[in-house]
C-alpha cells in the first residue's frame, strides 16, 4: 500500500448557499476563493485557498430542505478494488466509481453505520 492509502485527501461543503459559506469561512478560517468552471454541468467549483493553495472544494446543490455538509474523500491505492472491500465489510455503495479528468477515479459510501465518504485513487501529479 501506498503512504498515502486511507489518509483524507480531500474534503468539501456541500451547499445551497456557496457566497454565505465563502464570507463565513473567509473570516473563520482567512480562506480566500476562487471558482473553476465546471461547463456543462452546472455550477462553477469553489476551492478555499491558503497561502494560494487550495485546500477544500465547494459545490453548490439546489435542494433548500437539505442541510449542508462536510463531504471527505479518503485516498486508496485502488477504487475498484476499495469498494468491494468497503461493500464486503457492510458498507453501501451510493454512486459507481467514476473518472473526473485530472483529479481521479471517486466512488461515494457510507460506512455500515451510515456515514457518507468518498474513496479517490487520486490522478498522478504532474512530474511524478
Amino acid at each position: 500500500m501506498s503512504d498515502t492509502h486511507g489518509a483524507v485527501y480531500w474534503t468539501e461543503l456541500m451547499t445551497n448557499d456557496v457566497e454565505s459559506a465563502k464570507r463565513y469561512y473567509e473570516k473563520v478560517c482567512g480562506w480566500s476563493f476562487t471558482s473553476v468552471p465546471m461547463g456543462a454541468e452546472g455550477a462553477d467549483y469553489t476551492l478555499g485557498m491558503k497561502d494560494d493553495l487550495p485546500v477544500i472544494g465547494m459545490m453548490h446543490f439546489d435542494d433548500a430542505a437539505q442541510e449542508p455538509f462536510w463531504m471527505s474523500y479518503f485516498a486508496v491505492d485502488d477504487v475498484d478494488a476499495a469498494v468491494k472491500d468497503a461493500v464486503a465489510a457492510g458498507g453501501t455503495l451510493l454512486r459507481e466509481p467514476f473518472d473526473v479528468p485530472d483529479t481521479g477515479r471517486i466512488a461515494i459510501v457510507t460506512d455500515p453505520h451510515g456515514a457518507l465518504f468518498g474513496l479517490m485513487t487520486p490522478a498522478p501529479m504532474d512530474g511524478g
